[in-house]
C-alpha cells in the first residue's frame, strides 16, 4: 500500500509500512496509485518526522489495508447500537510515523475539537469508515467518524467524549 504525501514541491508517493521492509518509494510511484483516488483524510503536523513531509493523505482503500477493529456501541446520535469498523487512532498514527500528545480533529462543517493522546492510547478511539459493515455516506455521518467504545468503557460515556466523537471527519493535525 502507498500513502500519498504532500510536499512543497508537489506529490510524492511513499510506502505506508515505511521502515517495516515495505516496497521502495519508486515501486509505489510506478503504478499502485497512478491515478490517486479520492482523498478522505489528511493528517498534518508531526508525521514522518525528519522526512520533510507536511501532510499524509488517505483514501478509503488505504485505510482498509491498516489493522482493522470493529465494535458495536450505542451513541447519542443513533437510537440502537451500531457496528463501527475502522482503524484504531493509535494504529493510524503509527502508520504515518506520527508523534505527539494532541490531535485537532476537523469535520467537513469545520467543527474542531482537541483530542488528547490518552484517547487513542488508553480509550480505544476508532477512526470508523464502515457503519454496520457498509461505507458511511456523508448523510450518515461519513465518510469517516471518530467513535469510542461507549458500551465497553463507562469512563467515556460523558459529554466530553461525545464531543470528541467527530463525524464527517476530514482532517487530523498531530501536535
Amino acid at each position: 500500500m502507498c500513502l500519498i504525501n504532500r510536499q512543497r514541491r508537489g506529490w510524492l508517493f511513499i510506502s505506508a509500512a515505511w521502515g517495516l521492509g515495505a516496497a521502495e518509494p519508486q515501486a509505489c510511484a510506478q503504478g499502485t496509485l497512478a491515478a490517486a483516488p479520492t482523498v478522505v483524510l489528511t493528517i498534518t503536523g508531526n508525521v514522518h518526522k525528519g522526512t520533510g513531509t507536511e501532510a499524509v493523505d488517505f483514501n478509503l482503500a488505504m485505510l482498509a489495508t491498516l489493522p482493522q477493529t470493529s465494535f458495536s456501541t450505542k451513541t447519542p446520535w443513533y437510537e440502537k447500537p451500531r457496528r463501527f469498523t475502522g482503524v484504531l487512532l493509535k494504529d493510524l498514527l503509527a502508520s504515518v510515523g506520527g508523534s505527539g500528545t494532541r490531535l485537532t480533529a476537523t469535520a467537513l462543517n469545520d467543527y474542531r475539537v482537541e483530542i488528547p493522546a490518552e484517547d487513542w492510547l488508553r480509550h480505544g478511539a476508532l477512526l470508523a469508515y464502515l457503519l454496520d459493515d457498509k461505507p458511511m455516506p456523508v448523510r450518515e455521518k461519513g465518510p469517516l467518524a471518530i467513535v469510542y467504545p461507549f458500551d465497553e468503557r463507562r469512563e467515556v460515556r460523558t459529554a466530553v467524549y461525545y464531543s470528541r466523537a467527530v463525524w464527517q471527519l476530514r482532517s487530523l493535525e498531530l501536535r
